[in-house]
């Protein structure tokens, strides 16, 4: 499946989080959703942009967003991964990664001459209606939440 672009309906998902319980994106209607891919729990790039997440919450949640990271491994993963760098918003366990796949995020990826399947590092934001009102490709973390925030307040 391809990338969702701007203006249509976002994917309905159900995955499960690191304290096990599940996540829908119709629990999110009527309130704007930040959906974020990254490839592996605890990986440098990963971490850094988790945190940006999870150090700028308390202004999502100002602007009544919800964040959510969604990546592949288990629950036990994501708990380790949450514990041990204070994370407190939903990190979902796309194990199979049938949610990556829906959202287009699930591509060839190459790394020292080896092509392997991965999740791209992709963003969405999802608006209150569930339509898809942004999406950031090959996300460079460096600052990224800032830029998902200001777009959030031209929503």
């Amino acid at each position: 499946m391809s990338l969702i672009d701007p203006g249509k309906k976002a994917p309905a998902f159900t995955l499960k989080d690191q304290h096990g319980e599940p996540h829908r994106l119709s629990d999110f209607a009527g309130r704007p959703l930040v959906l974020y891919f990254y490839p592996k729990d605890d990986t440098p790039g990963c971490t850094k942009e988790t945190c940006e997440f999870r150090d700028e919450l308390p202004r999502f949640n100002a602007g009544k967003a919800a964040v959510m990271g969604v990546s592949i491994l288990d629950e036990t993963s994501k708990a380790k991964f949450a514990r041990k760098y204070g994370v407190t918003f939903p990190l979902l366990a796309d194990a199979d990664h049938e949610v990556a796949e829906k959202y287009g995020v699930w591509q060839k990826k190459s790394l020292y001459g080896r092509e392997f399947m991965g999740i791209v590092r992709t963003t969405y934001l999802i608006g209150a209606d569930g339509k898809v009102v942004r999406r950031w490709d090959n996300v460079k973390v460096d600052g990224h939440a800032e830029e998902v925030l200001q777009a959030l307040k031209d929503t």
